[in-house]
């Protein structure tokens, strides 16, 4: 698993500098600019409510009135890292949703720069085939969904858990961790795709390198730092890794 970790993380400066050389960089750009705009929006409404979601939770459990009656500053301290992780939870939980939804609309330009980037490595001419990008499509919107179904249930195990003073502290790496591996695997899937794999062997080959899919989703994350660069960076990331993985 670290070895995969390794080739993953390496395959981003790769990807740095195969976008350099191949000059892919309107595949980065215009992408990258859309989906910044959606992400900084949905995130601003979406903090917004989910400080009125814990506030009227609060409220409504009588939580605030407790906590003046008891006294204790150990007590609040702990509800208030109670409160810090539920907010982590939550924010990941929307962050899941999105992630799918920018998985199901891009789609399209996902697949071609997968497609595209593999040609270039193997020193094939590029042909546009829209009935295999159609193809593609469809399978990495099922697998979206799907993927999508059960982190939704994982994380709400996870909001239930990060109820519980202490032992709730440590949801939110468990959802990280849980959301660089469904976010690594929608986009190695791609790949997988194109080397013949059925779903189901997909999902067994993933299952058996999760370090592949972990580190990839997980510089993604890093990679928000520079927003508009996520997630056409991954993209090309996870099928150079893919490429290295077969070749060894």
């Amino acid at each position: 698993m670290l070895k995969e970790i390794v080739i993953a993380a390496q395959s981003w400066e790769d990807a740095r500098l195969f976008i350099q050389k191949h000059r892919l960089f309107k595949w980065i750009i215009i992408p990258g600019i859309i989906y910044a705009i959606l992400f900084i929006v949905g995130m601003f409404f979406f903090w917004s409510s989910a400080n009125d979601v814990i506030s009227w939770i609060s409220s409504q459990l009588g939580i605030e009135t407790w906590l003046q009656k008891e006294r204790s500053e150990w007590l609040s301290f702990l509800f208030v890292m109670t409160g810090m992780m539920l907010r982590l939870i939550l924010v990941l939980f929307y962050f899941s949703f999105f992630k799918y939804l920018i998985l199901i609309i891009g789609s399209p330009v996902f697949a071609y720069l997968s497609e595209k980037t593999e040609a270039i490595i193997e020193g094939k001419e590029h042909l546009f085939n829209w009935k295999d990008l159609k193809k593609d499509c469809l399978r990495s919107i099922k697998l979206a969904v799907r993927n999508c179904g059960w982190q939704s249930v994982y994380l709400i195990a996870l909001i239930l858990l990060s109820l519980i003073p202490v032992i709730g502290w440590i949801t939110p790496v468990i959802a990280l961790l849980m959301e660089c591996y469904y976010f690594g695997f929608s986009m190695l899937d791609y790949s997988f795709a194109r080397a013949g794999f059925t779903p189901a062997q997909s999902i067994a080959f993933t299952g058996r390198h999760k370090g592949l899919a972990i580190a990839n989703g997980l510089i993604f994350y890093i990679m928000h730092i520079i927003i508009v660069l996520a997630p056409a960076y991954a993209i090309i990331a996870a099928t150079l890794s893919v490429h290295k993985v077969k070749n060894s």
